[in-house]
């Protein structure tokens, strides 16, 4: 289990930044893996799951409770205007028009936890822009949100 903890988190740290991995992913986390293909597939902490493998590029999918452990030490963050927050926290897609602050590091198809101004987790996604271009266009989906806190 060990050496399985030690690859998750390594995962982590490389998809979220350094040190994420162990905020992520503490001691007493448990791995489900795949019947058929004897991969790793979820992670749970306390019956609660914090995140997904993908098996199409060996990258994890949070979980709105992984979202909220590693909000305060990633860069993956993409803060939405509070007018919009009620719509994203429901599941609508974040609107690049509606961006106030995303970091350089955010590259398109990464994953992201979206907030509002006052830094609450309001959804995760995948985003389909950059952080430049989430900053420089008015139009267009710059986070495909896949689960909001309220949906």
């Amino acid at each position: 289990m060990e050496n399985v903890l030690a690859r998750i988190r390594s995962i982590a740290d490389y998809q979220f930044g350094r040190g994420v991995g162990a905020v992520l992913f503490p001691e007493g986390v448990d791995v489900a893996f795949s019947r058929r293909t004897g991969r790793i597939r979820y992670v749970f902490l306390k019956g609660e799951r914090l995140a997904t493998m993908r098996p199409t590029d060996g990258l994890f999918s949070l979980s709105l409770a992984g979202a909220e452990r590693i909000v305060k030490h990633t860069s993956c963050v993409v803060v939405v205007q509070d007018d919009v927050a009620r719509f994203v926290s429901e599941g609508s897609d974040v609107f690049a028009a509606h961006v106030v602050h995303v970091n350089d590091d955010v590259h398109a198809r990464d994953e992201v936890v979206v907030v509002d101004e006052a830094g609450t987790v309001l959804a995760v996604g995948r985003a389909v822009l950059c952080g430049g271009e989430m900053r420089a266009f008015k139009r267009g989906v710059a986070v495909k949100v896949r689960r909001g806190v309220k949906s």
